[in-house]
């Protein structure tokens, strides 16, 4: 069955709101695992309330729009382990909140649970309030690697007066010894 998009199908849903709910059920299952399977401690009496830390941050689009409820997990870097998933709001925001102190990263999840773009490493301490900015990647047309000719030359000039170089000379290469 193929649905067109911004078609009802026959129970009169959309399929945006299907994929926000599948979207919503997945990441309370996940939370629900991964919270399962990191039991945190209870606290003694006496640690300070400034002993985690919290991650923010922005989901993008490759033009810079705002990721609008999309599944986002939070990862400990060091040992792999997912600490935690949210949904971003309408803005694109999400925050993961009483984060043990360490090294993290935020990954774009996909609708098949690909990572789609993950932030920088972060690294946190306690009390600490760290934000973070992923970005989808850019990504080209299906049509434009078979139908478009572009030429190596002319990639390269691209790419260098993207950063800047005014002036390109691009030469096959010579082996440098015989």
């Amino acid at each position: 069955m193929v649905i067109k998009p911004q078609s009802a199908d026959r129970r009169g849903v959309k399929p945006t709101l299907r994929y926000r709910f599948a979207l919503i059920a997945i990441a309370s299952v996940m939370s629900a695992v991964a919270a399962g399977a990191q039991q945190q401690p209870k606290l003694l009496p006496g640690t300070r309330p400034g002993a985690f830390a919290t991650i923010q941050g922005n989901a993008l689009t490759s033009t810079n729009g705002h990721l609008s409820d999309s599944l986002v997990r939070l990862r400990d870097a060091r040992y792999g382990r997912i600490v935690g998933y949210q949904i971003t709001d309408k803005a694109g925001l999400f925050a993961f909140r009483s984060v043990d102190p360490g090294i993290y990263l935020v990954e774009i999840m996909g609708p098949d649970q690909s990572v789609l773009a993950a932030s920088e490493l972060l690294t946190v301490n306690a009390g600490d309030t760290v934000t973070a900015v992923v970005k989808l990647p850019f990504q080209i047309a299906p049509l434009a690697g078979p139908v478009a000719t572009t030429s190596k030359a002319a990639v390269v000039t691209t790419a260098a007066a993207a950063i800047g170089v005014l002036s390109t000379l691009v030469a096959a290469l010579q082996p440098i010894s015989p």
